[in-house]
């Protein structure tokens, strides 16, 4: 079995168009300052083998950043924080539901069970100039059974 990490990032950036909360999400971590509003990117950050894994193959737990940004020059400023973080809500809240992206993964390690657990962290970058508030989910799901075992 081969890892459908295409397959994972189009499904976590598909879901997060459908929320309807973002401007723009890319499928990479963006080296240009975002569009303007709230924009989202999604991009890999690690692929770790679980240590329980069954006897003749390896699960994995693939480690995905899911960023939100917005201008801080967004106004009022007052809202930035507000509009970052009700987004991030309806995100988390799908990702602590049943979110196996149509059977692509097993599960969300919400709790880190097998690695780091969900979770955000909030930030700014800057970018060609411009500065941007973010708040930076990191997303763990579970592959089971991707890498045959041979002894």
């Amino acid at each position: 079995m081969a890892l459908d990490i295409a397959g994972i990032l189009d499904a976590v950036v598909s879901h997060a168009l459908a929320s309807g909360r973002f401007e723009a999400v890319n499928g990479h971590e963006p080296e240009n300052p975002p569009s303007l509003g709230v924009s989202a990117a999604v991009w890999a950050d690690q692929v770790l083998p679980v240590r329980a894994s069954g006897l003749g193959s390896t699960t994995v737990d693939v480690v995905l950043n899911v960023r939100l940004y917005a201008s801080t020059q967004s106004e009022p400023a007052d809202a930035i924080d507000p509009a970052l973080i009700e987004a991030v809500d309806v995100l988390c809240a799908a990702y602590v539901s049943d979110f196996t992206l149509d059977g692509l993964v097993r599960q969300v390690d919400v709790l880190g069970a097998h690695g780091p657990a969900l979770q955000v962290r909030a930030g700014y970058i800057q970018q060609s100039g411009a500065v941007f508030r973010v708040m930076t989910i990191t997303l763990p799901v579970i592959v089971n059974d991707l890498w045959e075992q041979v002894a």
